[in-house]
Formats: C-alpha cells, sequence, structure tokens
C-alpha cells in the first residue's frame, strides 16, 4: 500500500507548489523577490531568503539520496547545511529552480515507497522515513 506514501508526496508539492494548509506555498511566496533582495540580510543574525532556498534544497536532496539507501550526511554538526548565497538574477533563478526540481524528485520517490518503509530507519539517522519526509 502507498496511502500515506501518496499523501506525504501531495502534502509536499502543496507545501512548494500550491494550496499548502500553512498559506501560501513556497513558489508564490519566492515569486518577484529578486537576486538582491533574496542575498540581503534584513536582520543580521538571520538568514538570508537565498540561503534558506539552498538550505531546502540541500535537505530536499538529502531525503531523496536516503531513499536510495544513501546515508544521510550529518552536515548541521559542520554548518554545511547553510550554503553561501550569492551571484546574478540568473544564479537566484537557478538556486529556486533547483529546489523545485528536487521538491518535484523526492515527491516522485516518495509516491513509489511502500508504507510499510516509512517505519524504517532513514540511513545515517536514529529515526524513521516517516519522520524524515514529514518533519
Amino acid at each position: 500500500m502507498h496511502g500515506e506514501c501518496l499523501r506525504i508526496a501531495d502534502q509536499l508539492r502543496r507545501a512548494l507548489a500550491g494550496d499548502a494548509w500553512h498559506g501560501p506555498p513556497l513558489r508564490e511566496l519566492l515569486t518577484g523577490v529578486t537576486a538582491e533582495h533574496a542575498r540581503s540580510h534584513p536582520v543580521p543574525s538571520a538568514h538570508s531568503i537565498w540561503e534558506i532556498v539552498l538550505h531546502v534544497h540541500l535537505y530536499l536532496r538529502i531525503a531523496l539520496e536516503a531513499t536510495q539507501g544513501i546515508p544521510m550526511p550529518k552536515l548541521y554538526e559542520t554548518g554545511q547545511d547553510w550554503p553561501s548565497a550569492g551571484g546574478d538574477e540568473s544564479a537566484w533563478a537557478v538556486a529556486m529552480e533547483q529546489m523545485y526540481v528536487a521538491a518535484e524528485q523526492l515527491a516522485q520517490a516518495i509516491e513509489t515507497f511502500s508504507d510499510v518503509r516509512l517505519n524504517d530507519t532513514a540511513p545515517g539517522r536514529d529515526y524513521d522515513f516517516y519522520y524524515c519526509f514529514t518533519e
């Protein structure tokens, strides 16, 4: 059965592309954000929008790789989970598109995942795939 996996994949898509339970999806929130705005730090101690997009993309890829049996690295231990951001409008567009593509790839992988496997421990972690996909 894939009922829960289909629901999780649907929620991931909604969070990025539309009709999300929490409000506007990321695609809508990022529409019209310029590279200059995305790399700015209006709150000095906070991450920029661009850094957040890179962070989300990174963890989407790591989760996707985990579905293929690749251990999830603990990048947060070294601070490597917050890549540096910057560049022109083209680089900003690429960063957003890479995040959207990674999200769709993960959603597709989750759709083919068996609900039974949701209880399996995610490689490289001490929690299961259900937690990995939903938290």
